[in-house]
């Protein structure tokens, strides 16, 4: 099982970034996947969530409104597009898999997931 992350970088505040999570080893299309963050001191936080069960979509209140989350079962892959990014959002952001598919109100729980990624460090400059 694998997820890798990839897109992080630095960033002016009020740019954008896309990260992409791309998955193997397991059966992508019957998962769940989520973008989670950490940031130096912090716990790590659910950002996003995407249902494989009903395509539902799930965001932190901090970014609804300038995140959007994808995902290409054809590619195995997730997507989490960033726009207007503030410094609060540096963080090292991750992917992750849950298999469970509950009714997505446990979408944000560290607890849920199955896989992880290493994730993809994100810094966004003033």
């Amino acid at each position: 099982v694998q997820l890798v992350e990839s897109g992080g970088g630095l960033v002016q505040a009020g740019g954008s970034l896309t990260l992409s999570c791309a998955a193997s080893g397991f059966a992508f299309d019957d998962y769940d996947i989520g973008w989670f963050r950490q940031a130096p001191g912090k716990e790590r936080e659910g950002v996003s969530c995407f249902s494989s069960r009903d395509g539902t979509t799930y965001y932190k209140d901090s970014v609804k409104g300038r995140f959007t989350i994808s995902r290409d079962n054809a590619k195995n892959t997730v997507y989490l597009q960033m726009n207007s990014l503030k410094p609060e959002d540096s963080a090292f952001y991750y992917c992750a898999a849950d298999g469970k598919l509950r009714d997505g109100s446990t979408w944000s729980s560290v607890d849920e997931y199955d896989y992880w990624g290493r994730g993809t460090q994100v810094t966004v400059s003033s």
